[in-house]
């Protein structure tokens, strides 16, 4: 059975959580969201021997995807994701990095694969379903593992909040009707990891977010 496992690195000024997955006796994993600082990545995956057989993406935003053309680069692994209605997030990737003062060394690019509700990823021989979330971006989706019930949920949900709506492609509606109608059922006694800051479950979540409850 796999024991997978994960790392959190917080990358970029945005501090997000770019997450590796892997197996503790294999070493196989995946990437999640590697927004930036690819060198700090690159660190965490040669200091574990992790051997990383793809870059998932949850969405487009810069803070998400800015390392990702050169890990993948770096790793010779495909991306995979976010949903299709993010394209026009990957090919403004220099131009986000320059609005929010990240630097040099982002860089446009697509995804070898685009998801859409319903594929199924795997590592380590877990497997995790694909939800689509729009609301805090068009093409969000979330990594649903049942057999664990853990989730990595991008920008969605937090840990007392949900992703913010106004960015081009938001929807507040969208993204409540999201996290109501397809997260919050699966279970209160689903994890999740979430793009910045600490994790939480969903049924921490139903009954005391201020944005859900009521």
């Amino acid at each position: 059975m796999s024991q997978l496992q994960a790392i959190i690195i917080a990358v970029t000024p945005f501090r997000q959580n770019c997450t590796i997955l892997f197996d503790k006796d294999t070493k196989a994993g995946v990437v999640v969201d590697p927004g930036g600082d690819v060198d700090a990545i690159k660190e965490v995956i040669e200091n574990n021997q992790l051997k990383i057989e793809a870059i998932w993406i949850t969405h487009g935003h810069v803070d998400h995807i800015g390392a990702a053309a050169d890990l993948r680069d770096a790793l010779q692994v495909p991306i995979i994701g976010s949903q299709e209605e993010d394209a026009f997030l990957y090919d403004n990737v220099e131009s986000s990095a320059a609005k929010y003062g990240l630097g040099s060394g982002y860089r446009n690019f697509q995804p070898d694969r685009w998801l859409k509700e319903g594929d199924i990823l795997e590592v380590a021989g877990e497997k995790f379903e694909v939800l689509h979330c729009p609301g805090h971006s068009p093409g969000h989706v979330v990594f649903i593992n049942k057999a664990m019930h853990f989730a990595i949920v991008g920008d969605v949900l937090f840990n007392g909040s949900v992703g913010r709506t106004d960015l081009p492609g938001g929807d507040h509606e969208a993204l409540i009707r999201s996290i109501k109608e397809k997260l919050l059922p699966l279970g209160d006694e689903y994890s999740f990891i979430c793009g910045h800051g600490v994790g939480s479950r969903f049924g921490d979540e139903r009954r005391g977010n201020p944005f859900l409850v009521g």
